[in-house]
């Protein structure tokens, strides 16, 4: 029979996944940071999330009128956040992230 645990062990524990995911977690928090950063004020409130990958920065936006305005400015955004990541990005993506996820 497993052996249950207490929800706040699992939070704080040092389980291989869980740090995983946190570090994870913690690192997309800094891309993000780094790619609103890296445009104009009316476009970075839209990023509701981004990451990188094998060289591709995926980008999440609200809609697709986010998604397209973003889409002009991608080789420049490309080459700021691969400078500041200090990290070599080779693509982006712009998806279309349905609100709370």
């Amino acid at each position: 029979m497993p052996k249950y645990k207490h929800i706040k062990e699992l939070l704080t524990g040092e389980g291989k996944r869980l740090n995983a995911l946190k570090a994870q977690a913690r690192e997309r928090s800094v891309v993000v940071e780094h790619v609103r950063s890296a445009l104009p004020k009316e476009l970075a409130q839209a990023i509701a999330s981004a990451g990188i990958l094998h060289g591709t920065l995926t980008i999440g936006v609200p809609s697709a009128a986010f998604a397209s305005r973003l889409r002009y400015v991608t080789e420049e955004l490309r080459k700021r956040v691969s400078e500041s990541r200090q990290v070599d990005i080779q693509a982006v993506r712009i998806r279309v992230v349905p609100p709370g996820s």
